[in-house]
């Protein structure tokens, strides 16, 4: 199916997540600036008011490129702040809405009021299905070994199911971090990678520097699984755990009814803070480089991957 015109101008097929307290316009103004939507989530301008002057600016600091930036929503009962972001939203016209945490039919229809996009973040079929039947316009497929809240469905399976029913928008999320797996989510039958960590270790991101040296550093050996810091399961990254004087290997369980995305939900504010997310793909960032830097590697690493396909399909065939 082709793409809808906000996406025909992407130099690379990539939504960048966003990700909370490290995504901020600048990091966003880099990003749709090199080719790929940017993205940040709304909880992350502080106060409420300052999110109508983040859009200002990225509206400003985007202003001539056809490339679409996104806003994520999380609709969940306890973001007391939804209805004033989404005013806000419809403000600026932003073109895309990530929604979070519940499939929301109002929501969606404010956004479709203005024109915008919304895409809804899913964890497996079931509430993918939901998702379309309340409006969505399309859907990200967060599959395990995503940074922050994740999946934990092989991206297989749940590319597999999605796909048998829907034929619309979905960007794959889960470990991605070079052209390789770009083109490897496009395989699997996604429209865009959703791709996050790679942009904690550039300058514009708004990351302490220990933060971005980690995710150097490290490993998908350095990936913990837990439910703890927000109620709901995400991936981290194991030093930040044991700096924070926990034990990674004996976390306990989190309660999912005390989620508050702003304050830490299961745990004071500056513990959170102090937790970094990070993706199961951080083995393939070797260094810290501005966005457009890493997004010329990755289009670099794309380009090879489809050449080094092709080659080794053709061999197949003619064999």
């Amino acid at each position: 199916m082709p793409l809808p015109a906000p996406f025909e101008a992407l130099r690379l097929p990539v939504i960048a997540a966003p990700m909370f307290i490290v995504s901020n316009p600048a990091l966003v103004i880099a990003q749709v600036k090199s080719g790929i939507v940017g993205s940040f989530p709304a909880l992350n301008a502080r106060p409420a008011s300052q999110l109508d002057e983040w859009l200002h600016e990225i509206s400003e600091g985007t202003q001539g490129s056809a490339v679409p930036f996104a806003v994520n929503l999380i609709v969940h009962k306890t973001n007391t702040r939804l209805e004033q972001d989404l005013e806000t939203c419809r403000k600026w016209r932003v073109p895309m809405i990530i929604t979070s945490l519940g499939a929301r039919p109002d929501v969606n229809a404010a956004v479709h009021e203005w024109g915008g996009i919304v895409l809804h973040d899913v964890i497996d079929d079931a509430f993918a299905r939901k998702a379309i039947e309340k409006g969505a316009d399309g859907l990200i497929a967060v599959a395990a070994g995503a940074g922050g809240h994740a999946g934990v469905q092989s991206p297989f399976a749940l590319m597999q199911e999605i796909r048998s029913w829907f034929d619309g928008l979905v960007a794959l999320s889960g470990a991605i971090a070079c052209g390789r797996s770009i083109l490897a989510a496009q395989a699997m039958g996604a429209d865009f990678a959703y791709v996050g960590t790679p942009w904690i270790a550039t300058p514009e991101a708004n990351a302490v520097e220990g933060y971005k040296q980690a995710i150097v550093d490290g490993r998908a050996s350095d990936i913990v699984n837990s439910n703890l810091f927000t109620g709901v399961h995400g991936n981290y990254l194991r030093a930040s755990i044991a700096a924070a004087g926990m034990d990674p290997d004996n976390l306990p369980q989190g309660d999912p009814s005390i989620m508050n995305f702003g304050s830490g939900g299961n745990m004071d504010a500056k513990a959170w803070r102090d937790i970094w997310g990070a993706g199961q793909g951080i083995g393939a960032i070797r260094t810290v480089e501005p966005v457009s830097a890493r997004v010329d590697g990755l289009a670099l690493q794309y380009e090879r991957a489809i050449a080094d396909l092709a080659e080794r399909t053709g061999a197949k065939q003619s064999a």
